[in-house]
């Protein structure tokens, strides 16, 4: 009984659970190229940061527009039929990158145009697999589930930065549509092998059927999922702010110059700042994905709510200390914010559609409408440095994470009553 009671995945649903977590490292790496893509155009372009955090909005925003239609989609037509969909889109969008060579003068423009398709297929992806994961097993572990799943959207991550980077910042030439056409391709092969697969497609809970709530089909009625919407909302604010500038700010504040210096003292080499910053990014990514393996493990012994409140203390006092310009001592505490802000989305996104029984997919949907914080939060955040600096910047995801602070101790207090 122990053992069923702490089992991670339901009984049959083992191989749609590694078909799915699959997806979370896949847009984890497409995504994580955006944050190298960031300086990269700047350097490219000529253009400043305000101008650069477009890459992020136009992306995010697509995760705004197309979150409910995505939603509506997958409640047609089926899980499988939505993945597909979003991989066609990623897919076709990143292989058309071949063509950007055509568009001389409007190439930028053409870019955030792809950009925005792909977030838009990403989107179909996000909002199929994240309330899916929540499913395959009993509600007391949908938290350490969705937190496992996504620990490989952090392994996702690391591989993209770090290649993304090794690839832009090693040569004087890089051309960056070969790494998209090279990701079309494989998207596009996993689509048509993924058409073939059958996923048991789960029916959400109609117990609550004979609800108001159930009748009304209105999220308005519960509180805690808007707080926790709004919660969500400013995660993406501060994590996506800070993965699209932290090679920026770990350029400007001279933190690659004295790792630079150390490897020539050492091994007699010079790198590109921007190269180390992006190796310094993936480091922090490698945290990323340790928190969320480690705190998909903590809370099968450990209430979510509190795991969700210690982050966020902890996520507050390292942006803090960012914000102080403490020289080594910002530079460390920028590093860890990526461990302790690990495990919030997952964790923010099941305590908010927990209990909402046969409202869970439309709330779903809404939740996965939260990414344009992030696209917000980066003209917010890219405006900030160009006005004055990349430390003064961090206010904007310390705003942040004082929210989800807030909201973490709303629930704790909740549960404990």
């Amino acid at each position: 009984m122990k053992n069923k009671k702490h089992s991670l995945v339901g009984d049959g649903y083992w191989l749609p659970f590694v078909l799915i977590t699959f997806f979370f490292f896949l847009w984890g790496f497409t995504r994580a190229i955006l944050d190298v893509l960031n300086p990269f155009f700047q350097e490219t372009f000529q253009i400043n940061k305000t101008q650069a955090s477009w890459i992020q909005f136009v992306t995010y925003l697509a995760y705004f527009l197309m979150a409910v239609p995505a939603g509506m989609l997958i409640r047609k037509f089926g899980t499988r039929r939505g993945v597909v969909v979003g991989l066609v889109a990623f897919g076709g969008a990143a292989l058309a990158f071949v063509l950007s060579r055509f568009f001389g003068n409007f190439i930028f423009r053409y870019y955030l145009f792809l950009l925005f398709v792909i977030g838009c297929g990403l989107a179909c992806l996000e909002v199929a697999a994240n309330p899916y994961v929540t499913l395959l097993g009993r509600p007391e572990t949908a938290a350490s589930r969705i937190n496992r799943a996504q620990s490989f959207n952090g392994m996702g991550c690391i591989f993209g930065s770090l290649l993304g980077g090794v690839y832009c910042f090693s040569s004087d030439t890089p051309n960056i549509s070969v790494p998209y056409i090279f990701i079309g391709i494989v998207v596009l092969l996993i689509a048509a092998l993924f058409s073939r697969v059958k996923l048991p497609e789960i029916v959400v809970g109609s117990k609550d059927d004979g609800t108001p709530a159930a009748k009304s089909r209105n999220l308005l009625r519960h509180p805690m999922f808007m707080f926790g919407l709004f919660a969500l909302f400013c995660y993406e604010i501060a994590e996506i702010a800070i993965n699209s500038f932290f090679i920026n700010y770990a350029t400007e504040n001279r933190m690659a110059e004295w790792i630079n210096t150390f490897i020539i003292d050492v091994f007699n080499m010079t790198l590109n700042h921007n190269l180390i910053s992006s190796i310094v990014l993936s480091a922090g990514l490698f945290l990323f994905m340790c928190g969320r393996f480690a705190g998909s493990w903590i809370m099968r012994f450990v209430r979510a709510e509190i795991v969700l409140l210690c982050c966020a203390a902890s996520t507050v006092l390292m942006t803090a200390l960012v914000v102080l310009d403490l020289h080594l001592v910002s530079f460390v505490a920028s590093v860890l914010i990526f461990l302790f802000e690990s495990i919030m989305f997952p964790t923010i996104f099941a305590l908010s559609i927990k209990g909402l029984g046969s409202l869970t997919q439309k709330a779903s949907a809404v939740l996965m409408m939260t990414p344009i914080g992030g696209a917000a939060g980066t003209v917010l955040m890219g405006m900030a440095a160009d006005y004055r600096d990349m430390t003064f910047s961090f206010l904007t995801p310390l705003s942040a994470f004082v929210v989800i602070f807030v909201y973490a101790a709303v629930v704790c207090r909740r549960k404990k009553a």
